[in-house]
Formats: structure tokens, C-alpha cells, sequence
């Protein structure tokens, strides 16, 4: 027989004892025992509900004692992300205006160079044809030249 089935045999036969055990030395009869039972049943039960309905009670006082400050640090809470959204805001609107401000001046340098480029270019290229046509240039062939 394996561990198992001994361990549950030998639980059923020593329950069985305890049952015959109990009635045959028990001091009052069946039905007044089964009243004392229920009898410590109902103040057991009635023992766990008074402790229950205590506890109950003392976590609604505390939480109340303890809403108002949470309810206090939520208000602040509140107020200082509104501040800061507000704040952040502001930035925003600051930082669209430099952007565009420093846009508008980087624009206005890039066409200012590209004009003075554009003109010296002109000029460059106008100094070169004048200058082009006042150098005269000869040219000499020296190796065909006749023995004497």
C-alpha cells in the first residue's frame, strides 16, 4: 500500500474514533450540544461582525482625517501645473517670435551677400573684357627658322 493511501485510510478510521469517541462520552445529549455549538457559533459570528464594523469605522474616521490635507496638496498640485502650462506657454510664444525675428534677418543678410556678390561679379567680369582688349598678344613661331 503506498504512503498516500495509508495516510488518507488511517485519517478516515482515526475521524470515525473521534466521532464514536465523542458521543459516547459526551456529557449532555445531542440536541443540547448542537444547541451550545450554535449558541458559540452566534457569538462568534456576532464577535466578528462588532470587529468588522469597528475596524470599518476607524478607517472612515482616518480617511476623513486625511482628506482634507490631500484634498489641500491636490489644489496646490492643481495650480502649480496650471502655472507651469501657462509658463510653458509664454516660452512658447517667445521663442515663435525670436525665430521668426532671427529668420527674417538671416534672410535679409543672405539677399544683402547675394546682391554684393551678384555686383562684384559684374564688375569683375566687366574689369576683365577692358582689360582683355588692351593687352595685344604675339606670337612667335621660332622653330621653323632657315639655316644659312
Amino acid at each position: 500500500m503506498s504512503k498516500t493511501a495509508s495516510f488518507v485510510l488511517g485519517s478516515i478510521v482515526g475521524a470515525a474514533a473521534g466521532v464514536v469517541a465523542g458521543m459516547m462520552l459526551a456529557p449532555r445529549p445531542g440536541a443540547e450540544s448542537r444547541a451550545m455549538a450554535a449558541d458559540a457559533m452566534n457569538d462568534a459570528w456576532d464577535s466578528a461582525v462588532d470587529t468588522y464594523e469597528r475596524g470599518a469605522r476607524s478607517v472612515s474616521d482616518r480617511l476623513g482625517d486625511v482628506r482634507p490635507g490631500v484634498d489641500a496638496k491636490t489644489d496646490e498640485l492643481r495650480a502649480k501645473v496650471d502655472l507651469a502650462r501657462e509658463r510653458m506657454d509664454q516660452l512658447r510664444d517667445s521663442l515663435s517670435e525670436a525665430v521668426s525675428s532671427t529668420s527674417a534677418q538671416v534672410s535679409d543678410a543672405v539677399n544683402t551677400v547675394t546682391d554684393r556678390v551678384s555686383n562684384m561679379a559684374g564688375d569683375a567680369a566687366a574689369a576683365n573684357e577692358s582689360a582683355a582688349q588692351s593687352v595685344h598678344v604675339e606670337v612667335v613661331d621660332n622653330a621653323e627658322k632657315p639655316e644659312e
